[in-house]
């Protein structure tokens, strides 16, 4: 970090906080910014979370101890006045012992890819590193019916691949695979740099020579040229599941990049897009349908065919059916994706009555002889209320 700050803002206590303050806010900030939740952040994410980590380890390796702790409340970060000459050095304590300290001794921070790989204090004894190969993102299209039933779906990327050729080492003969001589397996390297009052601090990067891997291939193959990883295009199948709706994501695991060195395939992440539906409108699992019909088919009742997912479906009207009446198909919704609720929806059919805008004379007789009759003359009953009363809440 370009400018250093105290150590009590970096925890977020106060002077007077308690060891077991400090230590509970050193614990969050180590699991937040644990290198491991990071993997697949990008470059600057990766940068914030080692010295977000790095500074959160350094101010409780000061905090937590008594007599550290008095010095810098009294001289802050004068490294001279702190004793030891040294100020805050990182090879002055054992990360290991602080994570060990903070979260139980059941934690083996010093096992191959975790904190001590971090920070370059492993050894080439404590196991291979494992690598993860990159998740994929992907999309797929998907109408309502296909929704309304799952269905299987064939998406095809292009994702690194084991080289055929050498089977994913990166060399015909594993003799030719060495441990990297820069970093000593560790895939990274650490330079020490000596700052203001004499206090040291670290910068840990990618190793130059075997470029993260940890091992160096003296005889590579021609195909990958030694990465053991070529690209292909290949079709995978997806199955999609009842009732997902626009913008969720399908996971498919192990489908991604493959992973160097023999390491864990990514993911392959897969992204709805919902096709709208020329007739049905979707709100949820529920569907909704707009059924415009005559005056005549309103007041002598009719019988509508109304298109549903499984096909269409007749439906009679009542005589005297009022312009905004919603019928209710109970089930004939969608289904609720598993985990995200239960039942299946229903499918809303609004009634909509459309009036004619020329009557030719004989029309226009037979309506005027209506006026005056009293079934024409309006006398809402109590559904006709309830009706009228949504429409004007409309407005």
């Amino acid at each position: 970090m370009a400018q250093k700050r105290d150590y009590y803002e970096v925890l977020g206590v106060q002077k007077n906080s308690s060891a077991d303050e400090i230590k509970s806010a050193y614990r969050k900030l180590a699991l937040k910014w644990h290198p491991d939740r990071w993997v697949n952040g990008t470059d600057a994410e990766k940068k914030e979370a080692e010295e977000r980590f790095k500074e959160a380890a350094e101010a409780y390796s000061v905090l937590s101890d008594p007599d550290k702790k008095a010095r810098y409340d009294q001289y802050g970060f004068a490294g001279d006045q702190m004793g030891g000459g040294g100020g805050f050095d990182f090879g002055g304590f054992d990360l290991n012992d602080i994570l060990r300290n903070v979260f139980g001794g059941s934690f083996n921070f010093g096992g191959g890819g975790g904190f001590s790989d971090f920070f370059g204090g492993g050894s080439s004894q404590s196991g291979t590193r494992v690598f993860r190969g990159r998740d994929i993102r992907t999309s797929v299209k998907l109408t309502l019916e296909e929704i309304a039933s799952g269905c299987e779906k064939e998406v095809t990327i292009e994702r690194n691949r084991p080289c055929q050729e050498c089977g994913g080492k990166g060399t015909k003969n594993s003799s030719d695979i060495k441990t990297c001589p820069t970093c000593h397996g560790q895939g990274q390297v650490r330079q020490a740099m000596r700052g203001l009052f004499g206090m040291t601090s670290y910068t840990i990067s990618t190793c130059p020579q075997c470029g993260g891997t940890g091992k160096v291939v003296s005889n590579p193959c021609r195909r990958c040229g030694g990465t053991g990883l070529e690209r292909r295009r290949e079709t995978v199948k997806v199955r999609i599941p009842a009732g997902v709706e626009e913008g969720m994501q399908i996971t498919v695991p192990r489908e991604g990049h493959a992973g160097q060195q023999g390491g864990v395939n990514g993911d392959l992440l897969v992204v709805v897009h919902e096709v709208p539906h020329a007739e049905l409108k979707r709100d949820g699992n529920n569907l909704f349908y707009t059924q415009i019909i005559s005056m005549p088919d309103a007041v002598l009742g009719c019988e509508i065919t109304i298109p549903t997912l499984s096909g269409p479906v007749r439906q009679k009207l009542e005589p005297g059916t009022q312009s905004g009446t919603v019928l209710r198909l109970r089930g004939r919704g969608l289904p609720a994706v598993q985990g995200y609720g239960r039942g299946t929806g229903d499918l809303y059919v609004k009634i909509l009555v459309w009036m004619p805008h020329k009557l030719s004379r004989s029309e226009k007789d037979a309506l005027e002889a209506m006026r005056s009759s009293s079934t024409f003359t309006p006398a809402p009953s109590r559904d006709d209320n309830a009706i009228f009363e949504k429409e004007k809440n409309i407005f």
